[in-house]
C-alpha cells in the first residue's frame, strides 16, 4: 500500500467537502448556535445575579464568610427548561435569592445595574403585575425574570427547587414566582422517558400552530395545557416512541370522559392550591391541571 509522503513546511490538502445529490446543500451551518446563544446569556445574567447579591450583602454589613458563600441563582422554567422552544420565543426564569435580599432590591439595585449593561435592551419592570417581573432583550434574546427569596442564608448552586421545606415562610408573592419553576421540574420527573416526552410535544404544539388552534388568549389550548396532554400520554403508554405517542394523544383525548381532568400527577391537592372536582366548578367543560405551588390550569 501506498502512503502519501510529505516534505517538511509543506501542508496536506484537504480533500473538498461530499455533497449529496444535486443541487449542493443549501447551508453548511453547524446546528445549535442560537441554542449556545442562550445557554452564554443565561451564564452571565447568573453572574449578574451573583455579583448584584454579594453587593447587596457587602451593603448590609453581613460577615465576610456569609458575603463569599451567598450565592444566588437563575433558574429558568416553561419551554425553555422543559426543552421544547422554539426561535424567537422568550426564556422564562426566575431569580432565586437567600433571605436577606428584598423584593425592593431586586426593582431598583438590580434594575440598574442591567440598565448599566451594554447587551441589555429594552429593560422595563412591571412591579405591579400579579406576578411581578423584569423583561429585558440580552444580546438578542428575550427574557422574563421573577424574583422569589428563600428562607436561606445561602442559595447552593445544587438547588432543587421541589424540595417542599422551601416553602416555609415563603410569601405568597415567592410562591407565585416559584410555581412555574416547581412545575416545569415536576413535569420532567413525572414522565417515564423525557426525550421521547420532548419529541412528541414538539410534534403536537407544531400541529397546533400549523392549524392556528393555540394559544390560551384566542380560546384554544396553550402551552401548558398541551404539556399536560403530552405528559399524561407519555405516562399511559411509557415504553412507546414519540412517533407512536403522537397519535396516541389525540387517539386518548378524542375519547377522554370530559369533564374529568387530565391528572399527570396523583394529588388534586398540593401545597397551596384549591381543591377541584366537577362538582366545584361545573361551568369547566375541559380542564388540565398541573403539578404547581399555586392553582390549576384550567380550559373553560
Amino acid at each position: 500500500m501506498l502512503f502519501p509522503v510529505t516534505t517538511p513546511g509543506s501542508q496536506q490538502t484537504p480533500p473538498p467537502p461530499k455533497h449529496y445529490g444535486i443541487p449542493s446543500p443549501i447551508s453548511l451551518a453547524a446546528p445549535g448556535e442560537t441554542d449556545c446563544l442562550r445557554i452564554l446569556i443565561l451564564e452571565k445574567l447568573n453572574n449578574l445575579v451573583k455579583e448584584w447579591i454579594r453587593e447587596i450583602s457587602e451593603s448590609k454589613s453581613l460577615p465576610k464568610a456569609v458575603i463569599e458563600n451567598v450565592g444566588g441563582k437563575i433558574f429558568t422554567f416553561g419551554s425553555y427548561r422543559l426543552g421544547v422552544h422554539t426561535k424567537g420565543v422568550d426564556i422564562a426564569t426566575s431569580c432565586v435569592a437567600p433571605r436577606r435580599v428584598d423584593r425592593s432590591d431586586f426593582f431598583t439595585y438590580f434594575y440598574d445595574k442591567l440598565k448599566l449593561h451594554e447587551e441589555v435592551k429594552a429593560l422595563r419592570a412591571v412591579e405591579e403585575a400579579f406576578v411581578p417581573v423584569i423583561k429585558l432583550c440580552f444580546s438578542g434574546i428575550e427574557i422574563d425574570i421573577l424574583f422569589a427569596r428563600l428562607a436561606l442564608q445561602t442559595i447552593l448552586e445544587d438547588l432543587d427547587l421541589r424540595d417542599d421545606s422551601l416553602l416555609k415562610n415563603l410569601d405568597i408573592r415567592c410562591i407565585i414566582s416559584l410555581n412555574g419553576c416547581w412545575a416545569t421540574a415536576e413535569i420532567l420527573h413525572l414522565v417515564p422517558n423525557i426525550d421521547n416526552f420532548r419529541l412528541t410535544l414538539r410534534a403536537i404544539k407544531l400541529w397546533a400552530k400549523c392549524h392556528n388552534i393555540y394559544y390560551n388568549i384566542l380560546g384554544f389550548l396553550g402551552g401548558v395545557s398541551w404539556t399536560m396532554l403530552g405528559a399524561r400520554t407519555c405516562q399511559l403508554y411509557p415504553n412507546a416512541i414519540a412517533s407512536t405517542l403522537v397519535c396516541k394523544v389525540f387517539l386518548v383525548f378524542s375519547e377522554w370522559e370530559w369533564p374529568n381532568p387530565v391528572l399527570p400527577h396523583n394529588q388534586l391537592f398540593l401545597h397551596h392550591r384549591s381543591p377541584w372536582s366537577p362538582e366545584l366548578f361545573p361551568q369547566h367543560v375541559w380542564s388540565t391541571i398541573h403539578p404547581g405551588l399555586q392553582g390549576a390550569q384550567q380550559q373553560i
